[in-house]
């Protein structure tokens, strides 16, 4: 048995996380048995737990267990090959890999399932290193049957001074690609076994389809160049005369509200606040604060700006946009918030506790319900990297909100961001923006319960 020092199996711990964290799931569960294996204690009984988190049904786990029990066997064999791999120097090695602050070969890809028309495909990236440099993104059905691959060559960049930046947003960019083109129905054909997929070689950048909002303070996102008619005339280098009279900029026309009101507001001048206090006033709207956000208009352009003193107004997406932990969206009537899991606290206890726990699945995130005052409701974690939101299918299901369609939308984590989709619902979903973030005509915006469309003239 090897020699097992406290240190040691600290860094083999350290090093079974790291490669966990990198989709080497079967090299960390084999270094924490291994470990685990060198003695009954707490440390063992922790490297033990670690391994039975990765996997549940792991036999070598159980196999680690027969030995720091004691227990007689038929076959240690698989115990004593990982034993026999994973010595002391062989862990300080891949301790050493741990801080390399760049790639040395190959930087770890992204592994995702992506649900499509009811069944579970599989998108795999991989980069091959600086020797061979290029990006291979497969997608598999069935369990195992690769039915497109897509290929992009960087060898013209590697002597970049932020190759390794530039090779991560590369590769998170060709897997969304891919994500975006199977629910697209792109690979239909070949799904239905009607047509061959084969290999892209790919010369262009990604094409994607995502928006990044301005959900945190301080941030300032454009609209995305589709959704503008025309190109925003250049600003003046000349300030207006004060002699010429203010002109409305812009109309935000009444979808929907519940206290009634005017048919819709066009408030003179270049900026516009909304608010009792403000000259949007939404008047009889209980969630709207007296200052709650700001319409201005600057040089063809109209931007919102959250005054960050109220709820908090919404922008209804209309492409799948980049979310973040602690971002909120409203689906109907319903408020809701990302957030991350906490970490597992179930580790081993005194005595000869193992694993106390029933077993938990990988999962990526949360989304949390919050309730008029703010209290929490229900909270669902996803089921891997997905969640579906809906009245009559999903994970997290709202019978009783009539706003809420039977397939709403999906929040699914790829390529390390997590995405918000609309599935295509009538009512739609709407994101809180917190920074200034530009609007144009046919944007949507909800302010409490109320809903306002934007013309700008």
């Amino acid at each position: 048995m090897m020699c097992a020092t406290m240190s040691t199996r600290g860094s083999a711990l350290k090093v079974a996380k790291w490669l966990s964290a990198r989709d080497r799931r079967e090299e960390a569960l084999e270094i924490l048995c291994a470990w685990a294996a060198a003695g009954n204690d707490a440390e063992g009984q922790e490297l033990l737990a670690e391994a039975f988190r990765l996997d549940p049904g792991s036999q070598l786990a159980q196999l680690a267990f027969e030995r720091m029990e004691g227990l007689a066997a038929k076959d240690h064999a698989p115990l004593d090959a990982v034993i026999a791999k994973y010595g002391p120097d062989e862990i300080a090695k891949l301790e050493k890999e741990t801080k390399r602050p760049n790639f040395m070969r190959a930087q770890v890809g992204f592994n995702n399932n992506v649900k499509y028309n009811g069944l579970v495909f599989h998108i795999q990236t991989e980069d091959s290193g600086l020797d061979r440099p290029h990006i291979i993104t497969h997608i598999f059905a069935d369990g195992g049957r690769v039915i497109k691959s897509h290929k992009r060559d960087y060898s013209q960049e590697v002597g970049r001074d932020d190759v390794a930046m530039y090779v991560r947003s590369l590769m998170k960019g060709q897997h969304m690609e891919m994500a975006i083109m199977l629910r697209e129905g792109r690979f239909d054909e070949v799904i239905a076994g009607r047509a061959i997929g084969g290999m892209d070689l790919l010369d262009e950048p990604p094409r994607l389809e995502v928006q990044k909002l301005a959900t945190k303070k301080e941030t300032r996102a454009e609209a995305g160049p589709t959704q503008r008619s025309v190109p925003p005339p250049p600003p003046s280098a000349e300030a207006a005369p004060a002699s010429v009279p203010q002109v409305a900029r812009f109309r935000l026309s009444v979808v929907r509200s519940l206290a009634g009101g005017p048919a819709y507001y066009e408030p003179k001048g270049d900026t516009a606040v909304i608010g009792i206090k403000g000259q949007i006033k939404l008047e009889g709207e209980p969630f709207c604060h007296p200052r709650e956000a700001q319409v201005r208009w600057e040089a063809g352009r109209v931007w919102l700006e959250d005054l960050e003193e109220g709820n908090g107004v919404f922008l209804r997406i209309r492409q799948p946009v980049e979310l973040e932990i602690g971002d909120e969206f409203i689906v109907g009537d319903q408020l809701l918030i990302i957030e991350r899991n906490p970490d597992p606290n179930d580790g081993p206890g005194p005595g000869p506790t193992y694993f106390y726990s029933s077993p938990k699945w990988p999962s990526s995130f949360r989304v949390v319900q919050t309730f008029e005052g703010g209290a929490r409701g229900a909270c669902v974690v996803a089921r891997g990297t997905t969640m579906q939101i809906g009245a009559a299918i999903g994970d997290f299901v709202f019978t009783g909100d009539p706003l809420v369609a039977d397939q709403h939308c999906l929040v699914e984590e790829q390529a390390g961001m997590i995405i918000l989709t609309d599935l295509g619902s009538p009512t739609g979903v709407f994101v809180r923006i917190k920074g200034e973030q530009e609007l144009v005509s046919g944007d949507e915006l909800l302010v409490g319960r109320t809903r306002l469309v934007l013309e700008v003239y």
